[in-house]
């Protein structure tokens, strides 16, 4: 059975992965600006914009998987999982589009390496927010299937 402190390493690996996507999106997106003395491209934004999302539902999520906030209405277990599987969302669109982004530009120097590493650490985030996503749904599917069996049991019996 995976307990919710088996899973606290790999959200230590996601905020740390998220702090260097965070890093490297925004040394893009600053050389990009005073480069071609423009906004940088949306797919460099959304990065940037995932990065600091992560980091807010990261501080959402341990700190509903805190014993004392566990039984609170501030830890629905289908609340954490929704914001899990929408970061999921976020990270698997972002790498995508900037891996498009990137493959139909020419692209040379420092700032093209720093994006492909960039795009490499968000596939690497995605991967680890679909690990665990998929933790927090078989948690927060656990045992919902036998409740169900059982009532649906108690409804076609003689004596309900």
């Amino acid at each position: 059975m995976i307990k919710p402190s088996h899973v606290m390493p790999l959200r230590g690996l996601q905020a740390a992965v998220s702090m260097v996507i965070l890093g490297f999106t925004a040394y893009v997106a600053n050389w990009w600006s005073k480069y071609w003395r423009d906004m940088s491209p949306a797919e460099i934004n959304f990065l940037l914009f995932s990065s600091v999302w992560t980091l807010l539902s990261l501080a959402y999520i341990v700190t509903t998987s805190l014993s004392r906030f566990q039984y609170s209405a501030f830890a629905n277990k289908f609340a954490v999982l929704g914001v899990e599987a929408l970061t999921m969302t976020f990270w698997f669109g972002g790498f995508v589009a900037l891996a498009v982004f990137l493959s139909a530009r020419v692209c040379f120097g420092n700032v093209c390496n720093v994006a492909k590493a960039g795009t490499a650490f968000a596939a690497l985030q995605w991967l680890l927010f679909a690990a665990t996503t998929s933790f927090t749904a078989l948690q927060a599917f656990r045992g919902t299937r036998a409740r169900i069996e059982k009532n649906m049991d108690m409804e076609g019996s003689p004596n309900a």
